[in-house]
């Protein structure tokens, strides 16, 4: 039978003719959608990924404009939505297939890096755990919250990162002074490469994790490079990445992020100095250094004795720092660290998360679904990875295979 059907296209719709074959209990088949890999729905290809690349940047308002004012096409904003789901849909596969290609061929260093980060959703999609606290501070009345607060509105999302970079041997006063460092003359730093950036809301952190190591194996399978973990120091996912260690046999180097330490040392600079004191500088300098020369125990026996002798009435910050410092010594060995050229700051992971996040899903009113928060997370960690156009072409082929084959 000649049939024929219409396509939404970048230049506006247009009527698809091809024949079609069928017979009794069979559905009919069409050769030439096939050949020319049609998805099931209306949309065109072109117009497909220009809709990903879109939601991709901005809020869906913005890429349902961008079309409009560009192509010969209004697309709804639930079919925006709709689009970036299916096109994301392959993405685990896509990283599935990539593990079997040759390791890279260097001896620099292959760093590991995680962090997490809230994101908000709407209530069906929270877990189990935060509905049931939702339920109930919407049954009582709360004092306002503070600016950017959102009670038990949040998701966390697992971010992670797998990178190579060339060591870089410095001295703890030499960590100091770039922080201090003005005008235009800085050290310069090896760059990292190969950057593989992505997160997860939907999926349970421990999962991404793995696939982070399972990435760094595919890099280094002999474990003939030096392996170096990024940490903020939340306890629950230093578990997590020491039993992932466990499981796939790694030898690592486990190192404390060293912006977290100088926020702690920070807090408890201010139980010892009134507000606007400039010596506190010099206090935090002093025992950030002495931390970065592996005296994080001295600095935080100290801090303490200290905070008795003045007798002190607050000094939950100084107990805090203190604690903090003792129960993750075997991380904060930044003496052994420098010494060996390995990152102690997660600028990486850092970025990682302001971009996959902050920048997108974070964005003023926004409440996502489970779903299409996944979605676009995906899709933006492909782009950060530079690996969106080798998806593209993958997931078209899983496309074909879905629905021709």
């Amino acid at each position: 039978h000649h049939t024929k059907r219409k396509m939404s296209s970048l230049f506006g719709d247009v009527t698809v003719h091809r024949k079609s074959y069928s017979k009794q209990t069979h559905a009919a088949h069409f050769p030439m959608d096939e050949q020319l890999n049609l998805a099931d729905d209306q949309f065109s290809d072109g117009l497909r990924l220009r809709i990903a690349s879109e939601s991709i940047k901005g809020s869906f308002d913005d890429a349902v404009e961008a079309l409009a004012q560009t192509t010969g096409r209004k697309v709804a904003k639930r079919q925006c939505l709709n689009i970036a789901q299916d096109v994301a849909q392959d993405f685990e596969a896509f990283y599935e297939q990539k593990r079997f290609q040759e390791p890279e061929n260097t001896d620099s260093l292959l760093v590991l890096s995680f962090d997490g980060k809230g994101i908000v959703l709407r209530h069906e999609g929270l877990r189990e755990c935060t509905q049931k606290a939702a339920l109930k501070s919407t049954q009582k009345l709360n004092s306002r919250l503070s600016a950017g607060e959102k009670k038990n509105r949040k998701r966390m999302a697992q971010v992670a990162s797998v990178y190579t970079v060339q060591p870089h041997i410095r001295a703890p006063e030499l960590v100091m002074q770039a922080d201090k460092e003005e005008g235009n003359v800085h050290q310069l730093r090896p760059r990292p490469r190969n950057k593989r950036v992505w997160a997860s809301v939907e999926r349970k952190s421990i999962k991404v994790i793995e696939e982070a190591f399972e990435e760094a194996l595919q890099r280094d399978p002999e474990q003939k490079r030096q392996w170096v973990i990024l940490v903020d120091g939340h306890p629950h996912q230093k578990k997590q990445i020491k039993r992932t260690m466990k499981k796939f046999n790694v030898q690592a180097t486990i190192v404390m992020d060293f912006v977290h330490v100088t926020e702690y040392v920070w807090k408890a600079a201010w139980c010892f100095f009134e507000k606007g004191d400039t010596a506190v500088e010099g206090w935090v300098a002093e025992r950030l250094l002495k931390i970065l020369q592996g005296g994080c125990a001295q600095v935080a026996k100290g801090m303490r004795s200290s905070a008795t002798k003045r007798l002190l009435e607050n000094r939950e910050s100084v107990d805090k720092c203190a604690q903090y410092l003792l129960s993750n010594k075997e991380h904060l060995k930044y003496g052994e660290a420098l010494q060996g050229g390995f990152p102690i700051g997660s600028g990486v992971i850092e970025g990682a998360c302001r971009h996959l996040i902050n920048d997108r899903l974070d964005i003023t009113g926004a409440r996502w679904g489970l779903v299409g928060a996944e979605a676009i997370l995906k899709l933006r960690s492909l782009k950060s990875s530079s690996d969106f156009n080798d998806y593209w072409s993958f997931h078209k082929q899983k496309s074909k295979e879905r629905l021709y084959q």
